[in-house]
């Protein structure tokens, strides 16, 4: 490649050669080839010199242009600054450290201004706002394990106190897509049971498929393990004999799971954790919400930003795109649910269930509660699937009897007393 015209020839080399042609003493074709420009380049060259021979010159400087932002964007990003460095010294709130891409979405949000996350934090170093860390993060190696969607769902709750005007700690549930990186389910409720795990398989279940593994903990709500979760010192089930109402569920519907022998195997799951913790308390605290309603409100929103807005830092794409891509190319193990017989509504299988046997009155007994039952000899084992609504406050309770349906009752849920489901 040819060295650009100025660093070739000198301003009084080439102020000679246009003299030259002027006074028609050198051909056109020949200075093109000295030059080694384009014809159209001469001409303005040219047109140039003619304009002002004494300030012709094919020197130049490179000028580099800075960008500056406004005035009125330094000072919302001073002012969310601000908002983060009182949050941070309050020792009400769970904050120890700054968060500028935090402050970028919120200037976005609230100002519709668009800016670097580098100028933020070149900003915050600048007029103070910045801690340095205090410990040396550890490296990590964070790779997509899984070649296909539904392959292994991420499925764990965290315990926290998302909002620091709020007297209690909530639960965050969620379920996360190994390939891709999508969120398939996020909640957040006040106490955690069975039935709200069983919730989650149900939405993802619903709408995307049955997936060909599930991946947790070793909670109680998802494993039984022996010495752990009974009060008696002799034990006559070993952990693995009994089966959590959550697991049966996914014995059903014929989904595998696999437990993880520590949280640090789960980082996967547990990173997203940290990621929505954090920003669901900076807004719980900044918009001051106190209540569960109010903090799902937040959930949502975030959900949606990393779902179908913010591309992966592991992956590099979006989790939606991502997942969807995959569909298209048909990478996936996501099965089609279909209610197998003898049952035919997913009330008998998004349920809680247990077992009773029918007294000489024709009753079993829950929790206290004395119910009648029809249709079933007396002294047999009757099995129930029961469906809390905690919309209505009605729980419905389906008997099943010989793979037959023999009735189904309705009961209030504060008459039923499920606080150990």
């Amino acid at each position: 490649m040819a060295k650009q015209l100025h660093k070739r020839f000198s301003d009084e080399e080439v102020k000679m050669l246009l003299e030259k042609y002027l006074s028609e003493k050198v051909e056109l074709s020949y200075l093109l080839e000295i030059l080694a420009i384009k014809r159209r380049r001469f001409f303005e060259l040219l047109k140039e010199y003619r304009r002002n021979p004494a300030r012709f010159s094919v020197q130049y400087e490179r000028k580099k242009e800075t960008r500056r932002i406004s005035k009125q964007v330094e000072e919302n990003i001073t002012k969310e600054l601000e908002i983060e460095r009182r949050l941070i010294e309050n020792k009400e709130i769970p904050l120890k450290t700054y968060n500028y891409s935090y402050i970028k979405d919120q200037i976005y949000k609230k100002y519709h201004q668009k800016v670097s996350l580098p100028t933020i934090i070149g900003r915050a170093k600048r007029e103070g706002f910045y801690l340095p860390s205090k410990r040396k993060k550890k490296e990590h190696t964070r790779e997509v394990l899984t070649n296909y969607i539904g392959q292994l769902i991420q499925h764990d709750s965290s315990h926290h106190k998302f909002s620091p005007y709020a007297e209690e700690r909530w639960h965050l549930i969620t379920s996360l897509d190994d390939y891709s990186r999508l969120m398939l389910y996020a909640e957040l409720v006040e106490r955690e049971t069975s039935w709200d795990h069983i919730l989650a398989l149900q939405t993802v279940f619903l709408t995307k498929g049955l997936p060909f593994s599930y991946y947790v903990d070793s909670h109680s709500i998802f494993r039984f393990v022996q010495g752990r979760d009974s009060f008696w010192r002799r034990h006559y089930k070993v952990t693995d004999e009994a089966t959590p109402q959550w697991k049966q569920v996914l014995d059903d519907c014929k989904v595998k799971l696999t437990y993880a022998l520590s949280p640090q195997a789960r980082g996967k799951v547990e990173r997203p954790y940290r990621w929505l913790q954090d920003r669901i308390v900076r807004t719980c605290a900044r918009e001051g919400i106190k209540t569960v309603e109010g903090a799902r409100e937040v959930l949502r929103y975030e959900v949606d930003r990393y779902n179908n807005h913010q591309v992966h830092s592991t992956t590099r794409e979006i989790p939606i795109i991502r997942f969807e891509r995959a569909m298209r190319e048909k990478k996936s193990l996501l099965r089609e649910f279909k209610i197998m017989p003898p049952y035919s509504s997913t009330k008998d299988i998004f349920c809680l269930r247990m077992k009773r046997v029918i007294d000489p009155y024709h009753k079993i007994s829950i929790n206290n509660l004395k119910i009648r039952v029809s249709g079933v000899p007396l002294r047999k084992e009757v099995e129930l699937r029961i469906v809390p609504d905690k919309k209505t406050g009605l729980t419905e309770i389906r008997f099943w009897y010989k793979d037959k349906l023999v009735d189904t009752q309705q009961v209030k849920n504060s008459d039923l007393n499920l606080v150990q489901f």
